[in-house]
């Protein structure tokens, strides 16, 4: 396939999901088959050769990534969710997000010990859903081995938040 440019597939929101967000639209990246396969292709390439244990991904766009990448590396998928939405025993964090606050859950018996964690979601911004998510992998005793998504802010700057562990980004605004 002929190189994509990823990020003219991206719509652009403005003032959702409140006044003063731009928001980024994946779901134009979506609906088009043979991008959103080049955009999972290029997720898995970068993590292939990782021995990969468990994708973990984040309610609700990270696991429509989440799951995908999974499967193509041969791995487990855990969700992660918003408190209150997983039926078993969990563990959670609470973290602040670039509007607001929220608490985020995993059930307890999601990783094993030494398990190698590749998180995933779909967007960076400030970066304090994913380092809520390596947290609660920590919490289990995991390895992040990574942590990728679709899309960075760059200007939001939360690559600095993650500092301490392997960012990957397929789009940079």
């Amino acid at each position: 396939m002929e190189k994509l440019d990823l990020k003219k597939y991206i719509r652009n929101i403005p003032d959702f999901p409140k006044k003063g967000i731009l928001f980024r639209d994946i779901t134009t990246l979506l609906k088009q088959k043979k991008v959103f396969k080049k955009a999972i292709d290029l997720l898995v390439k970068n993590f292939k050769n990782k021995k990969i244990d468990y994708v973990v991904a984040v309610e609700s766009r990270g696991f429509i990534l989440g799951g995908v990448v999974a499967y193509k590396l041969g791995a487990g998928f855990i969700p992660v969710r918003k408190k209150g939405k997983l039926p078993y025993k969990t563990i959670s964090v609470t973290y602040e997000l670039e509007y607001g606050t929220d608490t985020l859950e995993m059930h307890q018996d999601a990783l094993v010990e030494g398990a190698k964690v590749l998180i995933l979601d779909d967007l960076l911004a400030t970066g304090g859903t994913a380092k809520a998510v390596a947290e609660l992998v920590e919490k289990l005793k995991a390895r992040v081995i990574g942590i990728a998504f679709l899309i960075e802010l760059t200007d939001l700057k939360g690559r600095e938040k993650l500092k301490d562990y392997s960012v990957f980004s397929l789009i940079k605004f």
